[in-house]
C-alpha cells in the first residue's frame, strides 16, 4: 500500500505553522505548538490514533493569546490529513469511539464526507486549564474538521469544570474514531460514496 503521509505548513503574520504525518503510524508524536496543554492533547490524539505526527510552530502571535495559533493548527492539521488521504479510495470513511476519563465519557463520530462541519455540547461552567479555554478546543475542532472535509460530531456526557478531564477523553476517542475511519477496507474497491467520488 501507498504510503498515506503528507507535510504542510501555513506562514502568516500570525503564525509559521509546519505538520508532518503519517496515518499508518505507530502513535509515535513529536509536537510542540507553543500551547503546552494542546500539546499534551495531540500526544493523546496521535497514540490512540495510531498517527505519527510531528507538529512545530516556528513562531506565533502568542504574547497576544493562543487564538491564532490554536485556530491555525486546526487548519494545518486538517490540511495534512485531506492530503495524505489522497482519493480516500478504500477508506471504511465513518468511524466512531467512546473515550471515559473519570466520571466523564465522551461519544465521538466522524464521517470524511468532504463536506466539513462541527458539533459539540460542551456546557460553558468548563473553567480554562492553563490559559487554554474551552473556546479554543472548539475553534480547533472547527478548524480541523473544515480543512479535513469531516462531519465531526462530539457529545460528551457529565462534563466536568477541570477542562483538562472534559476534554482528554474528546482527543482520545478522536483519534480512535478517526483511525476507524481511515481504516482501508479490502472490499472497498473504490471511493466510499454512491456519488463516485468525495471533495
Amino acid at each position: 500500500m501507498k504510503k498515506r503521509t503528507a507535510t504542510e505548513s501555513r506562514k502568516s503574520t500570525e503564525t509559521n505553522i509546519t505538520v508532518k504525518l503519517n496515518i499508518d503510524g505507530e502513535g509515535k508524536a513529536k509536537i510542540d505548538t507553543g500551547i503546552g496543554f494542546l500539546d499534551h492533547m495531540l500526544e493523546l490524539f496521535a497514540f490512540w490514533g495510531l498517527f505519527d505526527l510531528e507538529i512545530r510552530t516556528i513562531s506565533a502571535d502568542l504574547k497576544v493569546d493562543s487564538h491564532h495559533t490554536n485556530e491555525d493548527l486546526g487548519i494545518v492539521l486538517g490540511k495534512a490529513f485531506k492530503k495524505a488521504l489522497g482519493n480516500k479510495a478504500g477508506i471504511n470513511r465513518i468511524g466512531f469511539a467512546a473515550a471515559p476519563m473519570e466520571n466523564v465519557t465522551a461519544n465521538v463520530n466522524v464521517d470524511l464526507s468532504g463536506r466539513g462541519s462541527f458539533q459539540w455540547d460542551l456546557p460553558s461552567f468548563c473553567a480554562a486549564q492553563k490559559g487554554y479555554k474551552a473556546q479554543y478546543a472548539e475553534h480547533f475542532f472547527e478548524a480541523f474538521a473544515k480543512q479535513l472535509g469531516m462531519n465531526l460530531n462530539v457529545k460528551i456526557d457529565n462534563p466536568s469544570k477541570d477542562l483538562h478531564a472534559t476534554l482528554e477523553p474528546v482527543f482520545k476517542a478522536l483519534g480512535i474514531a478517526l483511525d476507524k475511519a481511515t481504516q482501508i477496507d479490502p472490499r472497498r474497491k473504490g471511493v466510499p460514496s454512491t456519488k463516485g467520488i468525495i471533495d
